[in-house]
């Protein structure tokens, strides 16, 4: 019997600069499901009643939209990244 607790990144997403830096982490991935599994980390330490709220999406939609394999549409993480209280930009490789 181990005396460790499961890890758990949402845990260590305090502030804007933490939840910053583990989404650009993951944009780096070329798995678009890193990127929705950051997404679905960062929903769930804000809280994601909240950010369903917020985004105007319904919890159950919520958790369908960021799990591992789906599709979302774009207005669907637009939504969520609105919510979140982020900007995504682009910039020269």
């Amino acid at each position: 019997m181990n005396n460790f607790s499961k890890f758990d990144a949402a845990d260590y997403l305090t502030d804007e600069a933490s939840i910053a830096a583990y989404l650009n982490e993951a944009l780096e991935d070329s798995d678009p499901d890193v990127f929705l599994m950051a997404i679905s980390t960062v929903a769930r330490a804000r809280g994601m009643s909240q950010i369903a709220n917020d985004s105007g999406l319904g919890r159950e939609s919520l958790y369908k939209a960021l799990s591992s394999g789906s599709k979302p549409r774009y207005e669907t993480v637009a939504k969520v990244v609105r919510a979140l209280g982020i900007k995504l930009h682009a910039e020269a490789a």
